[in-house]
């Protein structure tokens, strides 16, 4: 960049030749050009614009032509303004010349996520600058530049000896696969100008949210008429959301206003492919010279992500969604078939939906799951086959990525040596190892694999004639796919990924009749949408849900939650299923003892006693008296109780920032304003507070955190001077909610000597961190060197099963036998109660705390080094398995409750699960089963770090 570029060089430059009263100039990026914001004095803004060194006048004067061209044709553009001298253009020393053009007022549209709507507003905006375009000319137009994507080939050779790493062969090979569909029908593709680079960096929107204009036509040339869509369709890809779904509706909705001809149908997602090696290519280019070009660095993450995304389709797979997308797709014939495969007009479906029992203990990890539920199903019959258009749950969906779950036909068990005949007369099109492909004379290809052919390639058959036999498996059982497609001349994969299922219904139909078969009725089960929709209409919406769109989740293991399309989610945030998601070992106790009993415990039964004495035998020496209630919330409501009758007093001592839970007793003392903003205002007034030892943002940070404790005696002392009497304390030891912040170092030891001075109980909260979950510590107080009186404990105590417990002395127990007799109906229940000695016994036979220490311990580490990459994420509370990391705008002093939401929804499409808490709700908490294991951390924090880069990048653009 030459120094006469600089910021005031140029703002001199536009007061001087257009004579601007400029009250301020702001840069703004690019990947090639300088471009200037200037405010006027007037409070008006216009935008200078200093073209790169190998551009043309003569393309400056095409854009400009353009742009009145537009303008004429009534789209939104900018004009151009001429200078003191009329010139609209004015040449510079350095051989590049300047320009002023209006800066069309409006909100810009990028963003890491776009609003609803607009990636068919962007289609539509495409093709009406390219309808209007058709009929404009110029000498200056460019021809062959390296944004026209007929030029492809020469920016990737160009840009070759600067790509480095995995780019340096990807880009080469992926260009070449691309160009070699696009070679099928090059010929017959339109060229004409085009705006080169319609994204959604390159419009703005107005008060409405609609389309106000378009900007930067710096990319104005001749090129293939589809390239403008497949650029509008390549863009979204680095957004946010359902990229795939949002760029077929860009290119249908560009269709809809110039139709695409069949030739270019077939082109547009290999040129999608083409523009997003070329922009990776470009990028690197632009970087090699001219290493301080920030914008070009921080659009690589994005770059990278087109390029996934587009390459995550194969190419007919692609061009079978486009057709669809734009209604290109004919009607079903209705024919008469021969069966297929002779016997299966009445053999059994097979559940294979996430949901199926032959999937239950973890059976879906085995390679063989399928083929195993198959083989089962069929028995001694004549065979077996999965039910269309289900979403299998595979091996693949416990690892990143959205795995190709759902099967494009239906999978056959039969004998090996089955015949499997022609449906009707056609030609085999294609024999390749165990696969073959039949076109029908009625108008769809038939695919099988899983076959040993017995028909040649270009062999003609007629209805029945022998295709191929079923081969043998290793199990004695031959498993057929057969799937069928409505555009024989292009070849649909036989799994296809979520996402797409009313187009593969359409694409795809059900194989049923040519198996002598009924085809599948597919509108009884409930999409994720209707039964959002039906939670809204009688659940009551008080009862919140993760996620502005949320998987429908019907399954869990261990570590992993499972939605109904066979898409695994890293779970980060489950404290409750401590020992994972489906543990067998719950489950069969727990349908052995409802098979024998289940009441309630003033009955005599032995599991009420060997689970207490468990429980109690994990506590301190003196805590050995158990009461059994149904959650967290009515154990501290209890305890509450239970230090009020031992004490006879009634006040409470609490910190803020704490919730505690939603019983009367609970919530008086639960002061998260995350969970009731209120919270501080409407306590009784038996509850007294304390201000919470917030190490990170509260009043003492750092050294002086010390001086909590000094405050808080401080608190007592001037109740002391009030007459206020203490029933006792209740606190957490680690901040739950607060994203895991620790306690100062002798906080709590102090603080529970002074309330027992004053004749109070120390009441632990652990609710949330308890059960090995800190990994150095059972119980959380043992992390503050803490014994309680009463400790109440849920959550963890049943995997997901509602049990909770209070904990305490016998003295003090039975000094709350003055209140009467205590009971809770399901509180201890023989269900129960196998529920919380089984957990006991699985976390020890599986060392679960002594994992939660060790890999707690790589996760922390791996998140303090993400910290210090990322400014956004400020620190990292909590120990082992209980973390918080706080989202901030460049401090403790500005958490950023919409970043942590952010991050949230994007790390939901990396296949993570991780939710916000704290009084800001700027805190990612990060609670996870306890089976995580090395792989799952490693995923999750590269999911955390591939966000992160993608944040920056939005930001700096």
């Amino acid at each position: 960049m030459s120094a006469d570029h600089d910021l005031d060089a140029l703002r001199a430059l536009a007061a001087r030749e257009w004579g601007f009263d400029i009250a301020d100039a702001r840069p703004l990026g690019s990947n090639e050009d300088r471009n200037v914001l200037l405010i006027l004095g007037d409070g008006s803004r216009r935008l200078l614009k200093v073209s790169h060194a190998g551009i043309a006048r003569t393309e400056l004067e095409a854009q400009d032509a353009a742009l009145a061209h537009l303008a004429a044709a009534g789209v939104a553009v900018p004009r151009v303004h001429a200078s003191l001298g009329a010139a609209r253009i004015v040449p510079l020393d350095d051989g590049t010349h300047a320009r002023v053009l209006d800066f069309l007022e409006g909100e810009p549209a990028r963003g890491a996520r776009l609003p609803l709507g607009l990636p068919a507003a962007l289609g539509a905006r495409a093709g009406s600058v390219a309808a209007a375009l058709a009929g404009f000319d110029h000498p200056g137009l460019a021809d062959g530049g390296d944004w026209d994507l007929r030029e492809a080939r020469r920016v990737v050779a160009e840009a070759l000896p600067v790509l480095g790493g995995a780019r340096r062969e990807q880009l080469p090979r992926v260009l070449a696969q691309a160009e070699r569909r696009i070679l099928q029908v090059r010929d017959s593709l339109r060229a004409q100008p085009i705006h080169g680079d319609l994204t959604a960096d390159n419009v703005v929107l107005g008060a409405d949210g609609a389309i106000a204009g378009v900007i930067d036509f710096g990319d104005l040339g001749r090129g293939w008429l589809v390239a403008e869509a497949a650029v509008v369709a390549c863009g979204l890809l680095q957004h946010d959301g359902p990229a795939l779904r949002d760029a077929l509706d860009a290119i249908a909705a560009f269709d809809a206003v110039v139709a695409l001809t069949p030739e270019e149908i077939a082109a547009v997602w290999p040129l999608v492919v083409a523009r997003a090696v070329v922009l990776a290519a470009a990028g690197e280019r632009v970087l090699a010279e001219d290493p301080s070009n920030d914008y070009a660095r921080v659009r690589r993450p994005l770059e990278d992500r087109m390029l996934e995304r587009a390459l995550s389709l194969g190419f007919e797979e692609a061009e079978l969604l486009v057709r669809h997308a734009l209604g290109r797709i004919p009607e079903p014939a209705s024919r008469t078939y021969t069966p297929m495969i002779a016997g299966l007009a009445d053999a059994p479906e097979v559940d294979l939906a996430v949901t199926s029992p032959a999937y239950d203990g973890g059976a879906w990890l085995a390679a063989d799951a399928l083929r195993a539920a198959l083989a089962h199903a069929r028995g001694d019959g004549a065979g077996a086959l999965t039910r269309y258009g289900e979403h299998l749950l595979l091996p693949e969906a416990g690892h990143a990525g959205t795995p190709r779950s759902r099967l494009a036909g239906r999978a056959i068990a039969v004998a090996p040596g089955t015949v499997v005949v022609s449906p009707n007369g056609g030609v085999v099109t294609s024999v390749d190892g165990d696969s073959l492909t039949v076109r029908v004379d009625y108008g769809p290809a038939v695919h099988l694999r899983g076959i040993d052919p017995a028909a040649a390639a270009g062999t003609r058959v007629v209805a029945g004639e022998v295709l191929a036999h079923a081969a043998a498996g290793g199990d004695g059982v031959a498993v057929v796919l057969l799937w069928q497609s409505v555009l024989p001349e292009l070849a649909p994969p036989a799994r296809t990924a979520p996402g797409h299922d009313e187009a593969w219904e359409a694409l795809c139909p059900d194989p049923a009749p040519l198996l002598g078969r009924v085809p599948a009725n597919l509108g009884s089960s409930r999409s994720p949408e209707a039964l959002l929709a039906a939670r809204d209409a009688v659940f009551a919406t008080v009862q919140e849900h993760y996620y502005e769109v949320p998987p429908r989740v019907e399954r869990g293991w261990r570590h992993h939650l499972l939605d109904t399309t066979g898409r695994g989610y890293l779970d980060m945030v489950n404290n409750v299923a401590i020992l994972g998601h489906g543990e067998p070992r719950v489950a069969e106790a727990v349908a052995r003892q409802l098979r024998l009993l289940n009441t309630n415990s003033r009955f005599h039964y032995e599991a009420v006693v060997a689970f207490s004495e468990e429980l109690a035998a994990r506590a301190p020496e003196g805590l050995d008296a158990v009461l059994l209630v149904n959650s967290g919330s009515e154990a501290v409501d209890l305890a509450i109780r239970i230090a009020r009758a031992a004490t006879g007093r009634s006040d409470i001592l609490a910190l803020t920032e704490a919730y505690h839970g939603w019983t009367v007793g609970a919530d008086a003392i639960s002061t998260s304003l995350g969970d009731n903003p209120g919270a501080l205002e409407s306590r009784p007034d038996w509850v007294r507070l304390l201000d919470a030892p917030n190490t990170y943002r509260g009043r003492h940070r750092g050294a002086q955190a010390g001086r909590y404790l000094e405050d808080a005696l401080a608190r007592l002392a001037a109740l002391d001077d009030e007459g206020v009497a203490l029933a006792g304390l209740v606190a957490e030891p680690i901040f739950g909610n607060g994203g895991g912040i620790l306690l100062p170092d002798g906080y709590l030891q102090g603080l529970a000597d002074a309330v027992r001075a004053r004749g109070g109980l120390v009441v632990s909260d652990e609710v949330q961190v308890s059960y090995g979950r800190l990994g150095a510590h059972f119980w959380g107080f043992e992390q503050q060197g803490v014994v309680p009186d009463v400790i109440a404990v849920a959550k963890a105590m049943g995997n997901g099963h509602p049990l909770g417990a209070v904990v305490t002395t016998r003295e003090i127990a039975e000094r709350f036998a003055v209140e009467g007799s205590f009971f809770s109906s399901a509180g201890g229940s023989p269900v129960s109660c196998v529920v919380g000695s089984t957990v006991l016994r699985v976390l020890d036979e599986d060392g679960l705390q002594e994992n939660a220490r060790v890999m707690g311990e790589r996760l922390r580490g791996g998140l303090l080094d993400l910290c210090a990459r990322f400014p956004a994420l400020g620190a990292v509370h909590g120990m082992g398995l209980y973390l918080g990391v706080e989202v901030v705008r460049g401090g403790p002093d500005a958490p950023d409750p919409a970043g942590a939401h952010a991050i949230c929804e994007a790390l939901l499409e990396e296949g993570v699960i991780v939710q916000p808490t704290g009084d800001h709700k700027n805190v990612l908490k990060i609670k996870p089963p306890l089976t995580i294991d090395e792989a799952a951390v490693a995923r999750f924090l590269e999911a955390l770090e591939r966000v992160m880069v993608r944040r920056e990048a939005w930001a700096a653009l």
